[in-house]
């Protein structure tokens, strides 16, 4: 069965309002969340919708550690960041989680070597540029889905390299891509499926979906998605049922 990863947004500015909450109110949503179906929170304490602004690692800790220091285990955990100094608190506080890293190790040069000396499984997404330039880096000659089997090769051996033995794939719908982009590989998605990885979808209220995210939904359903990273689990749930009939 597919699986449904929550998001629970720890800022003020992420993309889907809805989505924000105060550490104060995290563990009441995420109690929310885990009864309407979701297998996995994933925690954010910075915005990466196009255009948000830098967040400082003091910042971003400080969004996650009262949460973080309350968890009770009652659900897997997921921390969406780029840091690794923030994976080794987390790790500290909390135990195991899954780390989900947009820049699949690349804006932190120690975020690989973290993930693998403490046996972590790692989400490895593709993305170009930042919040602020990605929307203008969107040109792959040879194709968006040529671009994402050779960004994944090159992961994967890093990943060996590092000793990352649980990795998940995320194309990174939304990020250097444009909705036709976006489309084709859901469209083209079985061609991931040769990594020998879990994929993972983010489509949840991207502005490619025009507000329809279920039918992205489905369309990465019937082309092997494994995870879908939402707002609305029980919509999600409601998706999944329906396609896996």
């Amino acid at each position: 069965m597919t699986q449904i990863m929550a998001i629970v947004n720890l800022t003020p500015d992420s993309f889907f309002a809805p989505s924000r909450v105060r550490a104060g109110q995290a563990q009441e949503r995420v109690r929310s969340l885990r009864a309407e179906g979701a297998d996995i929170i994933d925690l954010g304490a910075i915005s990466t919708r196009p255009g948000a602004a830098d967040v400082s690692l003091r910042e971003e800790w400080r969004r996650l550690a009262p949460v973080i220091r309350a968890w009770d285990g009652s659900i897997p955990l997921s921390v969406d960041t780029t840091r690794a100094e923030i994976v080794q608190r987390v790790y500290d506080c909390a135990g195991p989680f899954l780390v989900n890293d947009i820049s699949a190790g690349k804006d932190d040069p120690d975020m690989l070597a973290t993930v693998g000396r403490l046996g972590l499984p790692y989400v490895a997404m593709h993305k170009r540029g930042n919040p602020r330039t990605m929307d203008a880096q969107v040109d792959y000659p040879d194709g968006i889905m040529a671009a994402l089997t050779a960004y994944f090769t090159d992961f994967a051996r890093r990943a060996e390299e590092h000793g990352i033995a649980e990795w998940i794939l995320d194309p990174g719908l939304g990020f250097a891509k444009t909705a036709e982009q976006n489309w084709e590989i859901l469209e083209k998605l079985d061609a991931l499926q040769a990594f020998g990885r879990k994929i993972l979808i983010g489509a949840a209220d991207k502005r490619f979906t025009g507000g329809d995210t279920e039918k992205a939904h489905r369309l990465a359903l019937s082309h092997g998605a494994d995870i879908l990273r939402v707002h609305d689990v029980a919509a999600a749930r409601a998706t999944i049922l329906q396609t896996t009939v």
